[in-house]
């Protein structure tokens, strides 16, 4: 099958300029959300192969590649980004469309469908954060390790890797480096991708600051000693303020696809970013112990959300890709495919 061209446009809303990616039209939407740390530079490849008949685009969510950089306000969750994606959505006349979220995009979507619950068809959600955010959860129930959420937010991200961002850095030297960290946590060891100068050039398209990546760290009394703040995107994810559990209730119930690969490093139950795991492992010095700050259950947390969600009379499917990292549309593009072909064409 022939690639399709992907072109570039601005799009204005009245939530500001959003940059989207997209093929020609067709008869069939499929909207596509990145992560973190990323842009709509994600899915290049993947759209170039999407057949004929479905029409993709994929949105820059706001403090990433080059929709206009609004401020994150973490207080809302993902509402800030959730509320982008629907008034693209409303300004393109998009409706029902098939979702391929990936990663905190599928935290995205899963606030989205809560707040606007019909304005969403099938969802695809690959290598999704946990429903109850990223870090300082103890159980599929998503207990807080400390009241203030100690262990989440924007202090928890490696300031060397931010600082990287900032400078542009493409080197391969340091273990922080934008290049490294995506060879090691965005993709499992074993892939190469011919496309990483693309993929880098879109992860340096981060924004840093408070208000966007990774948002400002605040002290606490509780280990690991930061607690999340008021903006920026990790503060957005921390689950002092993101908790979409209660996707599991949402009317109309849209089908899920749950595609995760067995070589994630970010998105675990052990999670190679968590720092209740990686204090288990000696790596975070003053661990308090399995009984106070475990590892926080990512995995599983979103299997008991969507457990609940099908106890409700939803539906969802869970796909396991052996030997697959945190990004399933780059390493194994074919198998999302077929997962987006079949919710297209039900």
């Amino acid at each position: 099958m022939a690639k399709r061209t992907v072109g570039e446009r601005d799009v204005t809303t009245p939530r500001g300029r959003i940059h989207v990616r997209e093929t020609d039209r067709a008869t069939t939407p499929v909207v596509m959300v990145h992560g973190n740390c990323s842009s709509s530079a994600f899915f290049d490849r993947f759209l170039a192969d999407l057949p004929d008949d479905l029409y993709g685009i994929a949105l820059d969510q706001r403090g990433f590649g080059d929709t206009e950089p609004l401020p994150i306000d973490a207080t809302r969750g993902l509402g800030d980004l959730a509320d982008d994606l629907a008034a693209l959505l409303d300004e393109e006349g998009i409706e029902q469309p098939v979702v391929l979220a990936h990663s905190v995009g599928a935290g995205v979507v899963m606030q989205l469908a809560i707040e606007r619950p019909r304005l969403l068809g099938p969802l695809v959600l690959e290598a999704p954060m946990s429903p109850y955010g990223f870090g300082g959860t103890k159980d599929v129930d998503g207990t807080p390790c400390w009241p203030d959420h100690a262990g989440s937010g924007g202090g928890t991200a490696n300031p060397d890797f931010t600082a990287r961002i900032a400078d542009g850095d493409r080197s391969d030297e340091d273990a922080a480096s934008p290049r490294n960290v995506f060879r090691a946590f965005y993709v499992a060891p074993s892939y190469h991708l011919e496309d990483e100068e693309a993929l880098l050039d879109s992860l340096l398209s981060t924004r840093i600051g408070d208000e966007h990546y990774p948002g400002p760290a605040v002290p606490s009394d509780n280990w690991p000693n930061v607690r999340p703040g008021p903006t920026g995107i990790n503060n957005a994810i921390s689950p002092a303020h993101f908790d979409v559990s209660g996707f599991a209730d949402v009317q109309p119930k849209p089908p899920v696809t749950w595609i995760r690969g067995t070589e994630d490093l970010i998105v675990s139950d052990a999670s190679m970013l968590d720092l209740g795991n990686l204090g288990a492992l000696g790596a975070v010095p003053g661990w308090p112990g399995e009984g106070v700050y475990p590892a926080q259950p990512m995995v599983s947390q979103m299997r008991a959300v969507l457990e609940r969600y099908r106890e409700n009379g939803g539906s969802y499917e869970e796909v396991v890709l052996d030997g697959i990292g945190h990004s399933p549309h780059l390493e194994a593009p074919e198998r999302v495919l077929s997962a987006i072909e079949a919710a297209a064409r039900g």
